[in-house]
């Protein structure tokens, strides 16, 4: 069964065209799909290396953080 994704809520375009995915949706989902998508709320775990720890830095503005 297909899910309707509702705009604003589940989704958004950014400035140049691309759908991008919320954290709600992820969220409702439950899992990280390893595609490193903007609003991941599952700190990346199934990016690969080294494509992970670069979001995961970008997304702590530049700190370097530990990973498990």
């Amino acid at each position: 069964m297909k899910v309707q994704l509702i705009e604003g809520e589940d989704y958004y375009y950014s400035p140049e065209g691309y759908m991008v995915l919320t954290e709600k949706y992820h969220l409702e989902r439950g899992v990280c799909c390893g595609n490193g998508c903007r609003h991941c709320p599952f700190a990346y775990e199934r990016v690969p290396e080294p494509k992970r720890s670069q979001l995961l830095s970008s997304a702590n503005g530049g700190k370097k953080i530990q990973q498990d």
